[in-house]
């Protein structure tokens, strides 16, 4: 066997604009239960969540749109993607007592091992990174 071969486990699924931001957080929290974090690395685990939460809202409320989310697991970082149809890509803007939103990608950027926004033919994907804390990295 090829060591050089990456093997990675992954989910993917569309919530409708309809669909609630906890609806997305329990889809990923079982997906993270089956990998072990919410066990052996809750505040990672959590990190995520508010990522997941953060990014579907960014998708529905910003741009309007549908958003597919997918989850990948590498063995090394656990990659959270989300497209949207919204071809403008995020960058995060500075707090404001004037206005109510506007955090999101500021809680993204701090949660996030790393994080990226693509334009793609349809839109857009922003994919965050997490690696699981040191003592977990050993752990597939």
């Amino acid at each position: 066997m090829d060591e050089s071969a990456l093997r990675a486990v992954g989910w993917a699924r569309t919530l409708p604009m309809h669909t609630s931001v906890k609806a997305a957080r329990d889809w990923a929290r079982e997906h993270l239960d089956t990998l072990g974090w919410s066990a052996e690395a809750p505040e990672t685990a959590d990190a995520v969540l508010l990522t997941v939460s953060e990014l579907i809202t960014n998708a529905h409320r910003h741009a309007r749109s549908n958003a597919q989310l997918v989850m990948m697991w590498d063995s090394r970082c656990l990659h959270i993607a989300v497209h949207d149809h919204s071809g403008e890509l995020p960058a995060p803007r500075q707090p404001s007592t004037d206005r109510v939103g506007g955090r999101g990608m500021l809680l993204v950027d701090a949660l996030a091992d790393s994080w990226e926004a693509h334009p793609c033919p349809h839109g857009k994907t922003i994919t965050a990174c997490f690696r699981p804390p040191a003592a977990d990295a050993g752990r597939s």
